[in-house]
């Protein structure tokens, strides 16, 4: 509390109560002011002088917005909100086609791990070829099994001496030469006696001593043991 000091004059007077009362008011009253300006500042302003003031909106050009600003934002807003909604629907539907085709192609991958291979058909067989049951048809296929043989020798080679030992006559028989004499006659196309069939004969072909194919071949396999080749032989061999 601040302290009150009476002037010298009043100090020589005679204080009464009345004097006392009203020493007391007015001190009372000067500390209440003093308290009053230590708790307010000397600076501080009304609450109304710092309240924001209420904002109001602007458009881009500084201006303050007019209805139909106001109403072209909210479509603007509107488009944009439909424009996310239908981005998400896009992207939802984008996601579930992705997840059927990954769980088709798992599908199919199971499909085809379950089920079992199956062993590769052989190839078919070629059909046995055929062959002209006359002198040309018993030359090819006697040439066909010579070389599966390696015996050498040519269509002309065979035909050749063909014609000069039987004419192409598969039943021709020699019985005048020595051998004929000795009792194993030369037979068939390229006349050959019975031993020699028998030692030269060619797996495959008909063990008959006639036979056209037979004979052919067997006299080719000892002509090429002899001569080298059928191709050499151009007299009796």
């Amino acid at each position: 509390m601040l302290g009150f000091t009476l002037p010298r004059a009043a100090r020589n007077t005679r204080i009464t109560r009345a004097h006392k009362v009203s020493a007391a008011l007015v001190a009372t009253a000067s500390c209440a002011a003093a308290l009053s300006l230590t708790a307010a500042p000397s600076d501080a302003a009304t609450p109304s002088a710092h309240a924001p003031a209420a904002v109001k909106p602007v458009s881009a050009n500084g201006l303050p917005l007019t209805a139909k600003d106001r109403a072209d934002d909210g479509k603007k807003d509107k488009v944009l909100a439909s424009s996310v909604v239908d981005h998400l629907k896009v992207t939802g539907v984008e996601k579930q086609g992705h997840t059927a085709k990954e769980a088709a192609s798992r599908s199919v991958e199971r499909k085809a791990i379950a089920t079992p291979k199956t062993a590769p058909k052989a190839a078919p067989k070629a059909a046995p070829k055929r062959y002209a049951n006359n002198l040309d048809g018993w030359i090819r296929q006697s040439l066909d099994i010579m070389k599966s043989k390696g015996i050498p020798g040519s269509y002309e080679g065979l035909h050749r001496n063909i014609m000069r030992e039987s004419s192409g006559n598969p039943n021709a028989v020699n019985d005048w030469d020595i051998n004929a004499i000795n009792g194993i006659p030369s037979k068939g196309l390229l006349q050959v006696i019975q031993p020699t069939f028998d030692t030269y004969h060619v797996a495959g072909t008909a063990n008959k001593l006639t036979d056209p194919v037979a004979n052919i071949t067997a006299a080719a396999n000892y002509a090429a043991h002899r001569y080298g080749s059928i191709d050499n032989v151009n007299s009796a061999y």
